[in-house]
C-alpha cells in the first residue's frame, strides 16, 4: 500500500494532529470502517478522517484483538470538519442513511460487536443532536416496517488509531473493494422537524444532493 503514515491518502491532510481551533471533530461507527470512512471523506467541509477502535475496555487494541470480540471496541471513524461548511446535523444525516442502524452487533455480512452502529459524542450539544436525530429516524424506519434502532450513543472515549494499512483503505491501489453496509434507502426526516429549538445554530448547511451516497446505496452489498 502507498501513502505517508499520518497523512490522509486522499485529502493529503494530517489525521493524527490536534485539529485547528476553528475545526470540530465527530466520531461514528456504522459497520466495516473502510466504507464508512470513504463516505465521510467525500463530504464537503470534511478536512480529514481516520479509522480506529473506540468504545471498548482494553488498551491499545489491534485489529486482531477486536476481531476476537472480547474488547468491545467498535470499528470507528474520526471525522474532522469545518462547521462553517458542514454542520454536525449534516454528518448525522450522512451517518444514518449510509447503513441499517437496526441490525445490532452486525452490518450485512459482518457480524460481531466491532460492527455495531454507534455515535460517540463530543460535548452535550452533539449528545442532544444525536439523540434527537435517532428518535426521528427510528420513527421513520418503524413506519416502513423496520425494528427499533440499536445504535449506541455515548460520550467519546479513547480513540485508538487503526493500523496504517486500514487508513483510507478503499482509496489505495490493490485494495479489496469491499462494502457490507445495508443502507435502508429511507431518508432522515428534515432537520426542521427534530432539531431542538435551542440548537438551531446546527441547522444543515448542505442540501441532500451535496452529501455523498454510501457505495452500497441502492443495493444490498455483499462484496
Amino acid at each position: 500500500m502507498q501513502g505517508t503514515p499520518g497523512i490522509h491518502y486522499v485529502l493529503k491532510t494530517p489525521f493524527k494532529e490536534r485539529p485547528a481551533e476553528h475545526l470540530e471533530t465527530a466520531y461514528f461507527a456504522s459497520g466495516c470502517f473502510w466504507g464508512s470512512e470513504e463516505m465521510f471523506w467525500k463530504c464537503p467541509g470534511v478536512v480529514t478522517t481516520a479509522v480506529g477502535y473506540t468504545g471498548g475496555h482494553s488498551k491499545d487494541p489491534t485489529y486482531r484483538d477486536i476481531c476476537r470480540g472480547d474488547t468491545n471496541h467498535a470499528e470507528g471513524v474520526k471525522v474532522v470538519y469545518d462547521p462553517e461548511v458542514i454542520s454536525y446535523t449534516d454528518l448525522l444525516k450522512a451517518f444514518w442513511e449510509s447503513h441499517d442502524p437496526t441490525q445490532g452487533n452486525k452490518q450485512g455480512n459482518d457480524v460481531g460487536t466491532q460492527y455495531r452502529s454507534a455515535i460517540f459524542t463530543v460535548g452535550l450539544d452533539q449528545q442532544t443532536l444525536a439523540t434527537a436525530s435517532k428518535k426521528a429516524y427510528e420513527e421513520a424506519l418503524m413506519a416502513n416496517g423496520y425494528r427499533k434502532i440499536t445504535t449506541e450513543i455515548a460520550p467519546r472515549g479513547i480513540f485508538y488509531y487503526a493500523e496504517d494499512n486500514h487508513q483510507q483503505y478503499l482509496a489505495k491501489p490493490g485494495s479489496r473493494q469491499y462494502c457490507s453496509a445495508q443502507p435502508t434507502g429511507i431518508p432522515l426526516p428534515d432537520a426542521a422537524t427534530w432539531l431542538p429549538p435551542t440548537l438551531l445554530q446546527y441547522a444543515p448547511k448542505l442540501s441532500p444532493s451535496e452529501l455523498p451516497l454510501s457505495r452500497c446505496a441502492g443495493s444490498k452489498c455483499k462484496v
